[in-house]
């Protein structure tokens, strides 16, 4: 995977073939509700997290490869934001790729761990138009629950335990970007109303997961941001999200957004990275066994 480069026409091809129009800036012309925008009424085999490995690796094509885990939150009240995400991928991609040709996408839907039937769902790292192919099968569940929190550490979950990053060969780490409107969650359940962890990803957990542990082993592969959206109909006091994100990142990794303002973060973060990061020594990460649950 993650052969290929993206290019506007590829995309505008793809965006015809769909029934849609790209505008002069470059993303999806008109107004879509998110059912309108992702048609998957469940889980993509192709999205399926369980027993998966999603690999990032050095080619002749792309020698120096950049992976991002984009995680959008799949519950209830995100719908709106996704769709800005979607119809304004053309736009991320095209200008991250004037500047670095080696940026790798994973794309994820999160959910609520303890109340949604499918909380995790993981694409491959690609590099070109395979990127919209995979974001357009994300399901959206409209679930999450009354816990007062989304389960976003799934993305730290599953980028340190089911991704291979050559990346981290040459010094550098991955880079991890979730996206939501609710609080931090303290820990991920092993169990949950629909299913357990065991089940959603096939491997053995012996008990809840906690935030802390977690941040610190996600950190030996990935750097963490956080882009807190605020679209208007939040639940949550924004002082108390930020507050449960402020316990691990810094005002750089965890940014206020507005629907408008989400893809320039995407495009500033990776950019921003993509300098900093050239000589940020790696330790060798852990392996499945080095912290147990």
């Amino acid at each position: 995977m993650g052969c290929g480069s993206w290019t506007r026409k590829s995309y505008v091809d793809y965006a015809t073939v769909k029934g849609m129009s790209v505008s002069s800036k470059g993303e999806i012309s008109g107004s879509y509700s998110n059912q309108e925008m992702f048609k998957a009424r469940t889980l993509d085999p192709a999205l399926d997290p369980k027993n998966a490995i999603r690999e990032c690796c050095d080619t002749e094509e792309h020698p120096n490869t950049i992976p991002v885990i984009l995680a959008l939150d799949v519950t209830g009240s995100m719908g709106q934001a996704a769709v800005e995400v979607a119809k304004k991928l053309n736009v991320i991609m095209t200008n991250l790729y004037e500047k670095v040709s080696d940026v790798e996408f994973l794309i994820m839907g999160i959910g609520d761990m303890a109340y949604d039937e499918y909380p995790i769902q993981a694409s491959q790292f690609e590099s070109d138009i395979r990127i919209a192919e995979q974001l357009d099968k994300i399901y959206f569940e409209f679930g999450g629950g009354g816990n007062s929190f989304e389960s976003y550490t799934v993305a730290w979950y599953f980028g340190s335990r089911h991704t291979k990053l050559d990346c981290l060969n040459r010094g550098k780490k991955g880079i991890i970007i979730t996206m939501g409107d609710e609080r931090l969650n303290p820990y991920i359940p092993k169990t949950g109303r629909y299913c357990t962890l065991s089940e959603v990803t096939g491997d053995g957990v012996q008990g809840d997961i906690e935030t802390k542990d977690l941040y610190k082993e996600v950190s030996e592969k990935f750097n963490i941001y956080h882009l807190d959206v605020n679209h208007g109909r939040r639940w949550w006091n924004k002082d108390e999200i930020e507050k449960s994100f402020k316990e691990y990142l810094d005002d750089e990794h965890f940014r206020k957004v507005t629907i408008d303002s989400i893809s320039d973060e995407i495009v500033d973060i990776v950019l921003n990275e993509t300098e900093s990061n050239t000589e940020s020594p790696v330790v060798a990460p852990l392996s499945s066994e080095g912290i147990t649950w």
